[in-house]
């Protein structure tokens, strides 16, 4: 059911990205001309927008191809077959902050204590935590936290959010809906604050 929704929402977002790229053009000059703020305002907005969209996802994307990479090499060196294949799942489940790439080493390294294989277990675990988790924890705040210039707990909490509510594609959307609350924050405030200097 979740892989039939997944390739639903794929095909979909394949859909209209290409009436975003064919038309996306004129449909930000058309935004831009009916959001009612002054120009310095709405270059300020928009370039806000184009950092925390950029900076999402190559953040998301480094982070799954370290965490695909280092995951794959640990499951090379167990001497599991196909390992190239589960370092490409794991890429792709670390789209998902915090627990991505833990949905395939972690039930992998229960398989190796049940079997017996007591100390490979516990090195894939111990990997797992402290090699493969920590760059998430490490790398993705500060790639995306940089670019989008939000603390790193509002871009934790917002990429969970976005995931929870729109799915895989909440990776980007969730930063990007904070980030446009902070400066619409900043904008208004900043726009109060010269009214009442102004009286």
């Amino acid at each position: 059911m979740n892989t039939f929704d997944f390739m639903v929402g794929l095909g979909i977002m394949l859909y209209l990205l290409f009436f975003l790229l064919r038309d996306g053009r004129a449909l930000v000059e058309q935004i831009k001309k009916a959001i009612p703020l002054h120009s310095d305002q709405k270059a300020a907005l928009f370039t806000r927008f184009g950092d925390v969209v950029r900076a999402t996802v190559k953040g998301g994307i480094v982070v799954a191809i370290v965490q695909g990479a280092l995951g794959g090499i640990a499951f090379w060196f167990l001497g599991f077959h196909a390992a190239l294949l589960w370092a490409v799942v794991m890429a792709f489940l670390s789209l998902i902050p915090a627990v991505g790439a833990t949905l395939v080493w972690l039930p992998v390294a229960i398989y190796l204590l049940m079997i017996g294989a007591v100390w490979q277990g516990i090195g894939l675990s111990l990997y797992g935590v402290l090699v493969i988790g920590l760059v998430d924890n490490l790398l993705r705040p500060f790639l995306v936290g940089k670019g989008t210039k939000l603390p790193d707990y509002v871009v934790l909490i917002s990429t969970l959010g976005g995931i929870e509510v729109f799915g895989l594609n909440g990776f980007v959307i969730g930063p990007l809906i904070a980030a446009m609350f902070m400066v619409s924050w900043e904008i208004f405030a900043a726009s109060r604050g010269a009214v009442q200097d102004g009286a």
